[in-house]
């Protein structure tokens, strides 16, 4: 069987590394794919922007079509999905992992996610949808206090402002709307209640589609918890980020917050899902604040999380190739999702400047002998194979044609499972130890208590 992986980062690469390992799968193909996967046992990158989406259809048409043995496409990332490329490769005949356009606005605008909320009586916090910064300026004067400042549309993680005051979520209200810094995205936004508690990830796989739903077989299946950790620095100081590393299962999350989960949140999500009609097979992320009330929803993705998913696939011991068959084919209801017991750690190292503006073309040492006997696995984000001369670009370091370069802000993360949450954090920073590049940046805290911030910051 073989199966296509859309997307270049390391959520894509984790997917790949996944896919690769059942004994189902014969060949991966990646678009495009990244450094990482491009040195994958039996992956393959198929140099096409995830952006040309007809090209990236006929690539897969060419790729699949005819095949009978049940291959599929997987796509990783939430612009495309957004933009319909599921239901076009679904439209070519091919198997698809991921939600159709209507089901990806979850993602793709936070107010169409809100009012999906309040209709099916999802726990989550208060808002207001203002669409004129007026109307946004007087409900933060009404608030008087902390507030998130939510951009409407998809911003690459740039579109959420957790203020402590009302002048800091004024100024974020400006930016989005007044000078339009990230264009269509901040046309309207959210204005939301600020949470105390502290945040989790619940990644999931989800079967909804009008046939499933008349047959009784529509299912969200969750994963293990996991716990991002979005500040630069040790300690949750600095800007935020995309992810510094994320710890999986989430440390302290009992039996009792899941339960309220599973009835506050999950439930209703996937009554809504099947009431609106959707067709949606593939992925879904929670992103969740346990608060003295209960766990409230702060967001959905419509796809596995980065760097979470880089945590929690090494924890899945089920074939995950054949639980994205079980996707397509509405089969969760009878799929046995089994998980290792234990831990995983995966801290993220970054480039120097980021998340501001970073070099690229940096070469990536990987000491691979030294990284399988710390009991690592790396999983790479922003590094690509240079197939320049050394040189040949001004700014750029040195590289010889082949060697694996930087070529974005969060360049890898180290991933590393133990019997304990200590073990999994000893051997990924051991493992994190026998990699190295210009400038390489990395927290030392992943996975410690108190690492990730309490109160809302998704």
């Amino acid at each position: 069987m073989k199966t296509i992986v859309i997307g270049s980062g390391g959520r894509e690469h984790a997917i790949a590394w996944a896919l690769s390992r059942s004994l189902n799968i014969t060949e991966v193909l990646c678009i495009p794919g990244n450094g990482g996967t491009a040195m994958e046992p039996k992956c393959r990158n198929l140099h096409i922007s995830v952006g040309e989406t007809s090209q990236v259809v006929e690539a897969c048409v060419s790729e699949l079509s005819g095949l009978t043995d049940g291959s599929f496409v997987v796509v990783g990332p939430e612009d495309p999905l957004a933009a319909g490329i599921a239901e076009r490769l679904f439209e070519a005949g091919l198997r698809v992992v991921g939600p159709h356009a209507a089901g990806a606005m979850l993602e793709a605008s936070k107010d169409v996610a809100k009012k999906f909320m309040h209709k099916y009586g999802v726990a989550c916090a208060a808002s207001v949808t203002c669409e004129t910064a007026a109307d946004a300026l007087a409900e933060i004067d009404r608030i008087n206090g902390p507030v998130v400042v939510k951009a409407d549309g998809l911003a690459a993680g740039k579109g959420v402002v957790v203020a402590p005051d009302s002048e800091t979520a004024s100024r974020a209200v400006r930016d989005f709307m007044v000078d339009s810094t990230l264009g269509s995205a901040g046309r309207k936004v959210v204005v939301e209640e600020y949470l105390e508690g502290e945040e989790i990830s619940i990644l999931a796989a989800v079967s909804v589609a009008p046939g499933l739903t008349a047959a009784g077989k529509s299912r969200i299946l969750p994963f293990v918890t996991a716990r991002d950790h979005k500040r630069l620095k040790d300690g949750a100081q600095g800007p935020n980020t995309g992810g510094m590393g994320a710890i999986a299962p989430a440390p302290g999350v009992d039996a009792a917050v899941l339960e309220r989960f599973r009835t506050d949140i999950l439930e209703p999500t996937l009554r809504g899902l099947c009431a609106e009609g959707y067709d949606y097979r593939g992925f879904i992320f929670f992103g969740v604040m346990v608060t003295s009330s209960g766990p409230k929803l702060l967001e959905y993705n419509v796809r596995l999380g980065d760097p979470e998913t880089q945590a929690v696939l090494p924890l899945m011991e089920s074939d995950f190739a054949s639980l994205c068959e079980a996707i397509i084919d509405g089969k969760l209801d009878s799929f046995n999702l089994s998980w290792k017991p234990g831990y995983v750690c995966a801290p993220v190292a970054v480039s120097r400047g980021y998340p501001g503006s970073y070099p690229k073309g940096l070469p990536i040492a990987i000491d691979e002998p030294s990284v399988s006997a710390a009991g690592g696995k790396i999983f790479i984000a922003g590094g690509t194979v240079n197939a320049r001369a050394s040189g040949s670009r001004s700014g750029e370091a040195s590289a010889e044609p082949g060697q694996l370069v930087t070529s974005g802000g969060r360049v890898l993360a180290s991933s590393a499972f133990g019997s304990t949450v200590d073990e999994a954090r000893e051997r990924a920073y051991r493992a994190l130890e026998s990699v190295g590049f210009d400038g390489m940046f990395f927290r030392r805290d992943i996975g410690l208590p108190g690492a990730a911030v309490s109160g809302h910051l998704s």
